[in-house]
């Protein structure tokens, strides 16, 4: 085996780790907390969090097997329905990430018209353009026999059909998918939350605002007060553009290689380095990974609910038990409103 097989094998197996573990630990945050449930964004996260776990158990062992023995396990249908759960889940992870954007957008710049805007049933209802989009562009691929082993990328995915007619109808399914998946939700992604991080950038304003005001008013305030006040407004600023651009960016950097490869791929002959397809399926692949802590971890709420698991599981009680779990939900959100400068603002129910 050789070095860079021996690498990506590796970085394959981690990816795997990190998203199973980290997906269903998501999965039990959402089971245990009955606010989480409650939220409407935690439909959303649901179905991100089911489709990053079934291409963490289908796709990615596939993929792995495929860089250690050349071939793939299985028989012709494995492969298809492998490949049929690639392109399904990959796109509806997709348009899941675009659903939550949209939420963030509508939550901080709607605070007040939030609940009359976004519903349970319009969520159901996105979820279910989700699932349809999806299974539209699988289902063609499936009947056009557009699926199967692809060796670039060592994986059951969309594959090039063999007559000259079949792979100009390749190359037009191939941009449609893509323009409908990847660019439609990186264009979603960069206007919602630009306009989030516009109205944190306000919130933030005036907060600093006031605080100045404040200062200038207590003349007697100590001076090192004083620096920690202001050291606070810059890592204020800060958070809000960090977080933006981790959303965006964590979604460019995974996605756009591949992409980008595939497109190229329709219009040379020259192949590719094995290497470079695996690298980038590899990268999407991270995406899956990246998502629970992206979306959820991260957060206030959700590491409060994984304190309260673990806390359980000693067998003791945190000081804010779970049986007031509604109370530390929503006063867990309003610090995050404050700290973060709007980014993850949610209006009060």
């Amino acid at each position: 085996m050789h070095t860079a097989e021996l690498a990506l094998s590796l970085l394959l197996v981690v990816i795997i780790v990190v998203s199973l573990l980290s997906n269903v630990l998501v999965l039990i945050c959402f089971l245990y907390n009955a606010e989480i449930r409650r939220q409407v964004p935690g439909l959303f996260i649901l179905n991100l969090t089911f489709c990053n776990l079934l291409l963490s158990a289908s796709s990615m062992p596939q993929t792995l097997f495929g860089v250690l023995s050349n071939a793939h396990p299985g028989g012709h249908i494995f492969c298809q329905v492998v490949g049929f759960l690639d392109t399904f889940l990959t796109t509806n992870s997709m348009l899941s990430m675009a659903a939550l954007s949209i939420d963030r957008w509508v939550a901080v710049v709607f605070p007040l018209s939030y609940h009359s805007r976004i519903r349970h049933r319009d969520a159901v209802l996105a979820l279910a353009y989700t699932w349809v989009h999806s299974l539209s562009f699988s289902v063609v691929a499936a009947c056009l026999s557009w699926v199967g082993y692809h060796q670039l990328y060592a994986s059951c995915t969309l594959c090039n059909g063999r007559a000259v007619n079949a792979k100009t109808q390749f190359a037009i399914y191939t941009m449609v998918l893509h323009s409908l998946t990847f660019l439609l939700v990186s264009v979603v992604l960069c206007v919602t939350y630009l306009k989030v991080l516009k109205v944190a950038r306000f919130h933030c304003k005036r907060i600093d605002v006031i605080t100045m005001q404040t200062l200038v008013l207590l003349v007697d305030i100590h001076p090192s007060v004083r620096q920690r006040c202001l050291e606070e407004q810059k890592r204020r600023r800060q958070r809000a553009t960090r977080k933006i651009s981790t959303f965006i960016g964590t979604f460019v950097v995974c996605f756009t290689p591949y992409v980008i490869t595939r497109i190229v791929e329709l219009f040379v002959t020259e192949p590719f380095n094995p290497y470079w397809g695996v690298l980038c399926k590899s990268l999407a692949y991270s995406k899956a990974a990246c998502d629970p802590f992206v979306y959820s971890l991260l957060r206030h709420q959700y590491r409060k609910t994984c304190s309260d698991i673990i806390n359980r599981l000693l067998k003791r009680r945190s000081p804010n038990g779970s049986g007031h779990q509604q109370q530390n939900g929503k006063i867990g959100r309003a610090k995050e409103i404050v700290k973060d400068g709007g980014v993850e603002a949610r209006p009060a129910n």
